[in-house]
């Protein structure tokens, strides 16, 4: 098999995207080789691919992205690979120089806009240092895909004469699989919600600034009956913690989770939480991961108003868009769902996971793959 080089920044265990790409990649014929890094918090490796992890003398900040960089230039020369695949920016530095002096195939796996997110609002010289070495590299890939329509459409715009020309969309959704009611027993035994109280559920592997956390937490100051699950890491998921006290067991702050375990739990809720705002030009562009967990759990969704996530709601009839994501809105939007029987909602649910799935968007992986030169 030919092996193919995969980079994260991450430490690989929670990343369902890469490990589905992987996937992808060795049906086709390759062996995939995962380069991650280890952080403060990471647990035992867990993955079926061939996989290291880089130990970094920083965690954050500028250290953090050099360090990153020469780990994983020296990382990448020591390797015997046949094409590199670099997913987000902070890997493609690397990923691109190897690529040129091997001339080896490379593609470029973009799960965000990344000079727009909200660790670079705010931050003009080191947004500029991102917009810098991605128009110095951008142009001069052959193959780029990217998450979704509106974000393909920002780099088309941004980059109208780059080799690859518009990217390829592969967007971040599950493998299609019948629905285990065995998966959702037990959790809200578990967790000491009642039978028959409304539980809404929030997940996202980094619930940072801005992510809806605090509007859905006021929200659900308003209900005495409701429970309110947030599961992940990150800025809002932290203060998330701070806030337990105050809601006698209703708060419930869970660390993030093997998939497996994940999709059981959100299976379990009666409401899924996808609340963005867009204040940065990521998150208003964004179709996120979470959506996609919620329409294959059979778990109807309430959303704020961005335009990826409000078109999949609108389309599929899986739940309620909110206009303006205060906590009055989610409130009200919450409630409209809960007045629509379980079954409704799981018969539609349903219907758009047969449709919107990963078996349907891995075709891209190959076109990708053959843009660049690699088959």
């Amino acid at each position: 098999m030919k092996r193919i080089a995969v980079l994260v920044s991450n430490d690989l265990n929670h990343d369902q995207r890469v490990l589905k790409t992987c996937q992808t990649l060795e049906n086709a014929g390759w062996s995939p080789q995962l380069v991650g890094r280890e952080m403060p918090d990471s647990t035992p490796l867990n993955t079926a691919f061939c996989a290291q992890r880089l130990r970094l003398p920083f965690h954050a900040g500028a250290g953090f992205y050099a360090s990153l960089q020469v780990a994983m230039l020296r990382a990448l020369w020591r390797m015997e690979v046949d094409a590199i695949w670099a997913n987000d920016l902070d890997t493609l530095l690397p990923a691109f120089v190897v690529a040129r002096l091997r001339r080896v195939p490379l593609v470029y796996d973009s799960h965000e806009f990344f000079t727009e997110a909200a660790g670079l609002t705010g931050r003009p010289f080191q947004r500029n240092v991102w917009l810098a070495l991605e128009g110095f590299l951008f142009p001069k890939l052959a193959a780029v895909i990217t998450v979704n329509d509106a974000i393909a459409d920002a780099y088309a715009k941004r980059y109208p004469h780059a080799a690859a020309g518009r990217p390829l969309v592969v967007r971040n959704m599950p493998r299609m699989r019948a629905h285990q009611a065995a998966e959702s027993a037990g959790w809200r035994e578990r967790l000491g919600i009642p039978a028959d109280a409304p539980f809404l559920i929030l997940q996202g592997a980094y619930l940072d600034v801005d992510r809806g956390v605090k509007q859905a937490v006021a929200a659900l100051a308003a209900h005495e009956f409701w429970y309110l699950v947030v599961v992940g890491a990150g800025v809002e998921w932290e203060w998330a913690q701070t806030q337990v006290g105050s809601f006698n067991g209703r708060l419930i702050v869970l660390p993030k989770m093997p998939f497996e375990e994940l999709r059981g739990l959100t299976a379990a809720a009666d409401v899924g939480l996808s609340l963005d705002r867009g204040v940065h030009g990521n998150y208003f562009m964004s179709l996120p991961n979470k959506l996609f967990d919620y329409i294959h759990a059979g778990v109807p969704v309430v959303a704020s108003a961005m335009p990826e996530v409000a078109r999949v709601v609108h389309e599929w009839r899986i739940g309620q868009v909110v206009d303006d994501a205060t906590p009055e809105g989610i409130d009200e939007a919450v409630t409209r769902v809960l007045e629509v029987p379980k079954s409704e909602w799981y018969t539609r649910c349903r219907a758009a996971a047969a449709v919107l799935h990963w078996g349907n968007e891995e075709p891209h992986i190959l076109q990708a793959l053959e843009r660049a030169g690699a088959l």
